[in-house]
């Protein structure tokens, strides 16, 4: 019988709290840097309760799922694994703190974003603050 190895569905979230922000983790593990908050959908867990299970572990706020923005699938967009992973826009209150696998959890905005960022996630935001979801890395 053939193997199969089928990609790894992700989730990621671009919280806003309001007057432009965004909150944003550094990874513990690698591959290091920035990035959405974000991880692994759990057997039998549906996207949006992965996606409101990996805010809290990585930030401590309960988030209000706004709308899903778009699924990015470039087999190349994470260097561990092919994910398929579909971002959700949430609102949140409060002050993040770091948790799970976040080093630090920071608020920025679109002229504060830091360096660098992992996996496609620049390319994400790029497309969240223009407007253009898969614009840049849908591919």
């Amino acid at each position: 019988m053939p193997e199969y190895k089928n990609p790894i569905p992700t989730v990621d979230i671009i919280i806003e709290l309001g007057g432009g922000n965004i909150v944003l983790i550094r990874r513990r593990n690698e591959p290091r840097g920035w990035a959405i908050p974000g991880g692994f959908v759990d057997y039998g867990e549906s996207l949006e309760t992965a996606a409101r299970r990996e805010a809290l572990e990585e930030t401590g706020l309960d988030v209000e799922l706004i709308r899903q923005f778009y699924t990015y699938s470039d087999p190349c967009r994470d260097p561990r694994h092919h994910t398929i992973s579909t971002v959700f826009i949430a609102r949140s209150e409060g002050i993040p703190r770091a948790g799970s696998d976040a080093k630090e959890a920071g608020i920025f905005t679109r002229e504060t974003l830091p360096r660098p960022m992992v996996f496609d996630h620049g390319a994400i935001l790029r497309d969240y603050f223009e407007g253009t979801p898969g614009g840049s890395a849908g591919t």
